[in-house]
């Protein structure tokens, strides 16, 4: 069994060890190719397919975060489909999701010269901002289904297991299960959902409030009353528990 496998990206002759996938040998000759979903410390599933490269011999488009290199492939990276492809994906991200706290997103736009305008009668994601904890709080109007946030809190890190997918097609969204606040469930308030996400839909509490124009001092003082309200849960449903 050979150790090093050949393929050519961009006309450029790389080297890799089995099971190395497109992006990361495309990486190691300093090609860029763009991505959203995937992230290093995630598992890959290819599903925002904006890292979509062209592969001679093959019908459809590959995604490169799960596309294996294999012995003398050759890979077109920004060629007019591809290219094609990612543009519109970006300008059906842009019509639906609101993308302003995305930089990453935005860079693409830029590159890709996607028209943000081009479905003007798709339907806006705009679900009520869920403010149930003192850590952070979830706009999904914000969110791009990326997956990431379910990864960490899931197999790849946690293991809490604390929210998923929620509802269909459309309506799809992350959430709990039966829908509980995240107190309520099995979240442990680690913050990695919220390093993983490309978007703000997730967003420390602080910093929400701060952008909404509270103080300093205010957001303390919310703070203090929140924690005396939870404590006073607390009692309660402990006093009730002997009561049983």
């Amino acid at each position: 069994m050979t150790d090093k496998i050949t393929l050519t990206i961009d006309e450029q002759t790389v080297a890799v060890a089995p099971g190395t996938t497109i992006l990361k040998a495309a990486g190691q000759i300093g090609i860029e190719i763009p991505t959203i979903c995937f992230h290093d410390y995630c598992t890959s599933y290819g599903v925002c397919r904006i890292c979509v490269v062209e592969v001679e011999g093959s019908r459809t488009l590959v995604p490169a975060c799960i596309g294996k290199a294999s012995e003398g492939m050759k890979v077109h990276t920004r060629t007019k489909r591809v290219e094609t492809s990612r543009r519109t994906i970006l300008e059906m991200l842009a019509s639906s999701v609101d993308l302003s706290e995305a930089p990453g997103i935005q860079e693409y736009m830029t590159d890709y010269q996607a028209n943000t305008q081009r479905f003007p009668e798709a339907r806006e994601r705009k679900p009520s901002v869920l403010d149930d904890n003192s850590l952070f709080i979830r706009d999904y109007a914000k969110c791009i289904l990326c997956w990431r946030c379910v990864q960490v809190c899931a197999d790849d890190a946690q293991y809490a297991y604390a929210i998923n997918f929620s509802k269909r097609g459309y309506e799809t969204q992350i959430g709990t299960f039966f829908e509980k606040s995240l107190p309520a469930t099995t979240c442990v308030f680690c913050g990695q959902c919220i390093g993983v996400c490309p978007t703000n839909a997730l967003k420390p509490k602080r910093e929400y409030l701060l952008q909404n124009g509270l103080s300093e001092d205010e957001i303390m003082k919310l703070t203090r009353s929140q924690r005396k309200r939870r404590t006073r849960r607390q009692i309660s449903s402990a006093e009730q528990s002997e009561e049983e």
